[in-house]
């Protein structure tokens, strides 16, 4: 069984903003597999379904950002999650917009929710799909990941959702360092 986590603040005022960038990408690919992202049960919003005979579960937490652990860490519990099996899909400000990066483990590089959960799941090895979203250091950071797209910049994110529907496809199927080797290129 897998668990695929899109990470981003619930609510209609934080739709198309940088930081629901793991609500928007876990979107596309349940849409893709016909999976309804639509029960609640531990802070968050998940759907269920079977991908090449794989059980999936695609979560996004309905807590703040900071407190994304709580809904993650319980669902691993629950439904028993190797942690080889879990992937969590975020925004990176230290990536250019229409570029991502997999990441098997590591810091959580200034990211509350990342922070939760490492904290909860006691370990910072778990694998991550990092999406980025640009930086301007002339915005308070805070300001900024809260910001809403330009139409040029939603273009570049419409152009990249094939590709990262393609990745969480093949995270289910492949080795991670093998996925890494194909997708992580400079």
């Amino acid at each position: 069984m897998y668990l695929i986590v899109g990470l981003g603040n619930p609510g209609k005022e934080y739709e198309n903003t940088r930081h629901n960038m793991g609500f928007h990408f876990l979107d596309c690919f349940a849409k893709e597999n016909n999976i309804e992202i639509n029960k609640e049960k531990f802070h968050g919003l998940y759907g269920e379904g079977r991908i090449d005979n794989e059980k999936v579960i695609l979560l996004k937490p309905q807590q703040y950002m900071n407190l994304s652990g709580e809904a993650v860490k319980k669902f691993v519990d629950y439904f028993e999650i190797d942690l080889d099996h879990l992937l969590i899909i975020h925004d990176d400000l230290d990536l250019p917009l229409g570029t991502f990066r997999l990441r098997k483990q590591g810091s959580s590089g200034g990211h509350n929710g990342l922070k939760d959960i490492a904290r909860l799941l006691n370990t910072e090895a778990y694998k991550r799909l990092k999406l980025g979203i640009s930086n301007n250091k002339a915005i308070d950071t805070k300001d900024y990941v809260l910001s809403t797209f330009s139409k040029e910049e939603q273009q570049e994110i419409i152009q990249l959702e094939k590709t990262i529907t393609q990745v969480l496809t093949d995270f289910l199927k492949e080795d991670f360092e093998t996925l890494m080797s194909k997708y992580n290129h400079k």
